[in-house]
């Protein structure tokens, strides 16, 4: 086992050292910078949104298609992980028999999808559903209720592990293995957190007979990652089984779990992120964290986009759900480290909700669903009717530019301004991801001392997703950083460095 996870930490820190991008919006990356500012882009919304839907009366997602979930794109082919929910009659609260099953669909495109019957799990009276198989003892184990997450690894040596996932799954207490809450109060079922493996992502088998969480915490996970090493889960806890590091009453945050093998996981926990306004003495009234964040792992960067949850007004008419008046948009959060997570424009709506009426005028939900296409990034995210009013829950598609969640741009336009990078390891290649560049931008090395490398300067002459930055000379292999030099009056953007 030790041999497995030492070549499992080789083969990922080779992955990751292929390409480490430096966003815009990333100031540990980026952290030096004068007479610059970065500006946050919302997404644009597709047009043939929702993009996913529901399917025909008695079909697994009859009731709702939410990406509660993962995309990945794998050998030109988009597959996709979804909860599905069969009843309309049960949108709001317990799901029915608390199962939302694991369904999957596949595209080529991102945006037509077709969800194959796979023949695995009987529902309705027969196999001809897109329900993907989870095994396992007990079966309350393998009954995934709330927030699912795939992870792919071609390189595990073991085949049977090359897919693995994380999911919610509601025990019964009689089925609770390893231990019961002492914090807060006992409910009717123990929300676990549910570990599973697979050779194709379509059969699964549960990883061991107990929740994750067997330390009695009522925790929701909502991600999964594997970064520097560990393997992490994030998710949702709530005062009283969390709380701020003074003490004080927190709503829901984001907390972190890990694991060396992905099969025993971390009593401890990490304080991953919460709103700024839940940290204030007295916080700001209504704001929470939903469900964590969906995560996308760059290799030297974790970039999520988390629920940025508003509660509703405290009195309700009498009858009325007690969700009444949330609303939740999709902010942007960003980790280095793959444990703490930092805001980079505090409450701005990556995806705001739509105006309304619209399909996804609500609460937004978001997931590990994040790909680069072609010259745009694709970020997939569902709509949740919190108030229970029996509206559309599906799933919808978000476009930017190519990795363009941000820019640098000047801030003064009347002076110049420059940024300058982390020290990096380099003397492979150089590309920078920029827009409008009227007057030609610089870009020099530096050494350890933060000094010019003679000789090793080069201009920036026009735009480009992934433009490849051509040297005099070859660039001297070691430690070093980048600096771009904007001109005066310069209209250009930075959205990304990116470092061989």
């Amino acid at each position: 086992m030790k041999t497995t996870l030492l070549l499992l930490a080789l083969l990922t820190s080779l992955a990751c050292a292929e390409e480490q991008v430096l966003f815009a919006f990333d100031d540990e990356s980026l952290p030096w910078r004068d007479n610059l500012h970065c500006t946050l882009v919302a997404g644009e919304k597709h047009p043939e949104n929702p993009v996913v839907r529901c399917g025909p009366k008695g079909s697994p997602d009859f009731g709702h298609a939410v990406i509660y979930g993962t995309v990945l794109h794998e050998g030109g082919k988009f597959r996709m992980w979804y909860l599905a929910l069969q009843t309309r009659e049960s949108l709001h609260g317990a799901a029915y028999d608390w199962w939302r099953p694991m369904c999957y669909a596949e595209s080529t495109d991102g945006v037509h999808w077709t969800k194959p019957e796979l023949g695995l799990v009987e529902f309705g009276g027969n196999t001809k559903n897109n329900i993907c198989l989870i095994e396992g003892e007990p079966h309350s184990l393998t009954r995934v209720n709330d927030y699912l997450t795939v992870l792919h690894e071609p390189e595990d040596p073991d085949p049977q592990r090359r897919y693995k996932a994380a999911y919610i799954a509601h025990l019964p207490f009689d089925d609770v293995r390893g231990g019961k809450s002492v914090l807060g109060p006992n409910e009717s079922r123990w929300c676990s957190f549910v570990c599973a493996t697979s050779a194709d992502g379509l059969r699964w088998k549960v990883v061991g007979d107990r929740p994750m969480n067997a330390s009695g915490e009522r925790f929701e996970v909502a991600g999964l990652y594997r970064f520097g090493g560990f393997y992490y889960a994030t998710g949702q806890l709530i005062s009283p089984w969390t709380w701020l590091p003074d003490g004080r009453e927190v709503g829901r945050a984001m907390l972190v779990y890990r694991s060396g093998d992905f099969t025993h996981w971390s009593r401890a926990k990490a304080l991953g992120f919460v709103r700024p306004g839940q940290t204030t003495n007295p916080p700001m009234p209504g704001q929470q964290t939903h469900m964590g964040a969906g995560m996308w792992n760059r290799g030297n960067v974790l970039v999520g986009f988390y629920g940025m949850w508003q509660d509703g007004p405290k009195e309700k008419p009498k009858g009325a759900p007690h969700l009444l008046g949330t609303r939740i948009d999709l902010g942007l959060i960003v980790s280095n480290d793959g444990v703490h997570f930092r805001e980079p424009s505090p409450d701005f709506k990556m995806i705001p909700r739509g105006a309304e009426g619209a399909w996804d005028s609500i609460a937004l939900l978001q997931g590990h669903a994040f790909a680069n296409v072609g010259e745009k990034t694709y970020v997939w995210y569902a709509h949740w009717d919190c108030e229970a009013q029996f509206r559309t829950q599906e799933i919808g598609l978000a476009t930017w530019r190519r990795d363009g969640f941000g820019a640098l741009s000047l801030h003064e336009p009347k002076g110049a301004g420059q940024v300058v990078s982390k020290q990096l390891t380099l003397g492979g290649r150089v590309f920078v991801n920029v827009s409008g560049v009227d007057n030609p931008l610089t870009i020099e090395v530096l050494d350890e001392r933060d000094q010019p490398v003679p000789g090793v300067t080069s201009s920036i002459d026009g735009d480009g997703l992934h433009r490849e930055v051509v040297w005099p000379k070859a660039v001297p292999a070691g430690r070093g950083s980048l600096r771009v030099n904007f001109p005066a009056g310069s209209a250009a953007k930075l959205y990304a460095i990116y470092v061989d």
